[in-house]
């Protein structure tokens, strides 16, 4: 530990229900950087590629000051089925909560296939791999994303990683504590389908939206993860994106009978998050790697990301810390 950072406890569930406690030191061989040192190296990266420093925006409003009293907000979004666009949401989500004053973290946790660099236009020489395997700390593989927002790369190619062990999952709770402090809201996206890593950071979340897209085989991939993780691990709370949509109308026609379903089958609460309508703007942002809402804000799928990042931000549990892993980030109580 680094000299005058509390003590810390945090848990990790295995797949046979053990709870393992980390106490106020890493694994061996996992070590944790000195701050000062990770702020040089980041410096120094950034002058290397030309990336200049972005300024922190200031929080004046009382949701990011609400935000910044507590741990991060960690939400996690999945699919079921891939090619649904959920990558493209969670940038363009977490661009405009940025925006609202709050510092936020892509962390792309598609460790086989990982998409999140490549619609930016990243060509990241390190990433999550070279944490998880010790040499490089999550602070050192960071990128800087469009209005300032922090991107952890996830790998592409290495099978080894798409299950995590448990000694890795112990590495990533080492190194995200590290970030305890420097976020306000980190925006997990998950690789498609129900994998056990898919599981490990959905339950390590407070949220979970589901992107669905108008189709019978999304719909009943989504149902298949919300099923898993309610009555496996007591996730009793998702929320629901559409994307691609012939209109808002036919959206929101879709999402309230996926709602009703699942809330009456599987006893558990669901709410929509809102539509995102075919549009033609999102292709030609990702023609050129860019986020839509840099490149058309007044595109009708950049204003569909506004409405949603300000909902999602109105949703925010006011008292409610619980992960089931408490996995990312857990403050000492005062």
């Amino acid at each position: 530990m680094v000299p005058g950072y509390p003590t810390r406890l945090s848990c990790s569930v295995t797949g046979a229900g053990r709870v393992l406690v980390l106490p106020d030191r890493c694994p061996t061989g996992i070590t944790i950087a000195d701050p000062r040192r990770i702020r040089r190296n980041r410096a120094k990266r950034n002058a290397y590629m030309g990336i200049s420093q972005i300024s922190a925006v200031p929080k004046s409003s009382s949701l990011s000051q609400d935000l910044c009293q507590s741990r991060p907000y960690v939400v996690s979004v999945s699919s079921g089925k891939g090619g649904v666009g959920k990558t493209h949401i969670v940038i363009n989500l977490a661009i405009e909560m940025q925006r609202r004053g709050l510092r936020v973290l892509v962390f792309d946790a598609d460790l086989g296939l990982s998409s999140v660099p490549m619609l930016l236009g990243f060509a990241p020489e390190y990433n999550l791999s070279h944490v998880l395997m010790g040499s490089r700390t999550m602070n050192e593989v960071l990128l800087e994303g469009p209005e300032g927002i922090q991107i952890v790369p996830g790998s592409s190619g290495v099978q080894e990683l798409t299950a995590l062990t448990t000694e890795q999952q112990l590495r990533l709770i080492c190194e995200a504590e590290e970030l305890e402090d420097e976020f306000d809201v980190v925006l997990i996206d998950t690789c498609a389908g129900i994998s056990s890593n898919v599981i490990f950071f959905n339950i390590a979340s407070q949220d979970n939206i589901m992107v669905v897209y108008p189709e019978p085989a999304s719909f009943v991939d989504a149902f298949a993860m919300m099923k898993v993780l309610a009555i496996q691990h007591h996730r009793k709370r998702f929320k629901l994106i559409l994307n691609g949509a012939t209109d808002e109308e036919e959206g929101r026609q879709i999402l309230d009978r996926m709602v009703a379903v699942s809330q009456k089958s599987l006893q558990i609460s669901v709410s929509c998050l809102g539509v995102i309508p075919q549009d033609i703007h999102i292709r030609k942002a990702t023609r050129v790697q860019k986020a839509v809402v840099d490149l058309y804000p007044e595109a009708v799928s950049s204003r569909c990301f506004r409405k949603m990042a300000s909902k999602l931000l109105e949703s925010v549990p006011k008292d409610d810390f619980s992960g089931s892993l408490q996995l990312f980030w857990k403050r000492k109580t005062p």
